[in-house]
């Protein structure tokens, strides 16, 4: 179900323990195609998934997003940058049918650009490559877009997947320091990454942060997906393996990212709450399970979360140094991303069958949340930067547009070839691992975050 994509192989020291390991990155995303025509209905989709999806007037609605479009906030004249490695070559049209679909507006601007070179042919026969990125592009275009549906947005494709050693990431940089050095966006979306144990030393994920520091010089913001395997992730290069211990994700790890965790919503048609956000964990769904794959065994699928190995805690996370000790802790914030509350996507590339997709993970999370950031730049009338200072400020003062998730957790079982359980972090009042600072109801959160951030912070 995870769509990880295998970038390296290598050989690694993690934490003094000698271990065979690959760097893959890849799109965090679950999907699975439903119809040619139209998306499920809610009927048709607990009959097929025992979950609901949801459209996006719904999810609209329950980020309390109407008042800010009727005050004519809706991320205009901001520009999200999404960066994906080959894109889509499909995503003007089907964000199209999604707009006429669900009655939401074309973004004033929609473009694509490849900066770190030329995007090779596209082949509909390489699942895990072309294809599997083209639907995160998808996913990633169409909730940026319904979150922020006055924002420009700009589609970044990059050259290069599968190569070795940390290839694809100097690309992926590249690429983003254009962005950024060429001023065309206000905050970059990036629902990749790859597992800190894989890279070969800490110091090669250091030598990959200068779009991060870039970014903080030009006040952009940069957004990164934790995963969704729970507080582990992939070790091999096929994206088969999984550690079996806690693991977090780089970029999202990086303290210059504001990482984004997934929930889960339960909503009515109308998109009004039947119960608060919880952790995202659909490990132990079995019925979910053998719906998407046919196999009801325990599954790695759940936010990811937990305390990085390579970044030590920064100063922003002083007020929260309980939780994450010494270290760099994840999430920052989340949104939804759980599969046990899927959204529906259009999809028409060749390699799989046109039509309509559910979607899930924290892919869907960190574009709905780049949504969010979009509108609060609009209300401060400038780009924010990094957030983070200002999202813990946020918390420890309980501003109102902060909703804490206090239920559920990231601890994940799963088969390899014997039951693992890797144990992860609970929910609770205030920031955890599982959920960072919490959830917004955007009405208040923007404006509340386009004050605290409009100040400047830069530490």
């Amino acid at each position: 179900m995870a769509g990880a994509l295998a970038l390296a192989t290598g050989s690694l020291v993690a934490g003094g323990v000698p271990a065979t390991a690959s760097i893959a990155i890849g799109p965090m995303l679950v999907s699975k195609y439903v119809s040619a025509r139209q998306p499920l209905t809610e009927p048709q989709c607990e009959s097929l998934f025992t979950v609901a999806c949801y459209v996006p007037a719904q999810v609209q609605t329950a980020y309390d997003e109407q008042p800010l479009f009727d005050s004519g906030i809706t991320g205009a004249g901001q520009t999200i940058a999404i960066v994906d490695a080959f894109g889509s070559p499909t995503i003007q049209a089907d964000l199209a049918t999604f707009d006429a679909t669900f009655n939401l507006p074309a973004p004033p601007s929609f473009k694509i650009i490849q900066p770190a070179g030329k995007v090779p042919a596209w082949d509909p026969t390489d699942a895990n490559g072309d294809v599997g990125w083209a639907g995160e592009t998808t996913l990633d275009v169409e909730w940026a877009h319904t979150i922020a549906p006055g924002a420009n947005i700009l589609l970044v494709e990059t050259p290069v997947d599968e190569t070795e050693g940390t290839a694809g990431f100097p690309q992926i940089v590249t690429a983003e320091n254009y962005v950024i050095n060429h001023h065309l966006g206000q905050v970059i979306s990036q629902s990749f990454g790859a597992t800190e144990p894989t890279f070969p030393s800490a110091a090669s994920i250091l030598a990959l942060r200068s779009a991060n520091f870039n970014a903080l010089k030009n006040h952009v913001t940069v957004l990164a997906a934790t995963g969704d395997a729970g507080a582990t992730d992939y070790s091999n290069a096929a994206g088969t393996l999984l550690y079996t211990h806690r693991a977090v994700d780089w970029p999202a790890s990086d303290p210059l990212v504001t990482a984004v965790g997934g929930t889960q919503l339960s909503l009515l048609s109308t998109g009004q709450r039947t119960q608060a956000d919880r952790v995202w964990n659909d490990s132990t769904n079995d019925a979910l399970n053998n719906a998407f794959s046919g196999d009801p065994d325990p599954s790695a699928l759940a936010t990811g979360g937990g305390l990085s190995t390579v970044f030590a805690r920064p100063s922003y996370q002083d007020s929260v140094a309980g939780v994450v000790g010494q270290q760099r802790g994840t999430p920052d914030i989340a949104m939804s991303g759980a599969c046990s509350g899927l959204v529906n996507t259009y999809q028409s590339f060749a390699g799989e069958p046109a039509g309509w997709y559910v979607d899930c993970g924290t892919s869907e999370a960190t574009p709905m949340f780049a949504g969010i950031v979009a509108l609060a730049d609009q209300v401060a009338g400038h780009s924010l930067g990094l957030i983070n200072p200002a999202l813990y400020a946020m918390s420890a003062a309980h501003a109102p547009g902060l909703v804490d998730v206090t239920a559920g957790n990231n601890s994940v079982s799963f088969l390899q070839p014997n039951l693992v359980t890797v144990k992860g972090y609970a929910a609770g009042p205030g920031y955890d691992l599982a959920s960072g600072v919490g959830t917004v109801d955007a009405a208040q959160f923007v404006p509340e975050l386009a004050e605290a951030a409009g100040g400047g912070y830069g530490g």
